[in-house]
């Protein structure tokens, strides 16, 4: 494969990363904003409509988010569990 070629595909890989990045950072910050019960509980429900391959990237997401907010609960608080 010449080497043009290669650095083309070099390329356009780091692009296409770069974009799936921007994507992934935009969706956690909208997902973010899902943070009281009520509207966990309303993101829960449009996302049971829905097969778990569909919403796998979303739960992932959620699921690190509300760990997140655990682990810094006793920081924010000044309490220990």
């Amino acid at each position: 494969m010449p080497l043009k070629t290669i650095i083309k595909s070099a390329q356009v890989t780091l692009a296409n990363r770069r974009t799936e990045r921007r994507a992934r950072q935009q969706l956690c910050a909208e997902l973010a904003a899902f943070q009281t019960p009520a509207e966990r509980a309303e993101l829960d429900l449009i996302l049971g409509r829905h097969t778990v391959e569909e919403t796998r990237e979303i739960r992932e997401i959620l699921n690190q988010q509300d760990y997140e907010r655990q682990r810094a609960w006793p920081v924010v608080t000044g309490y220990s569990r």
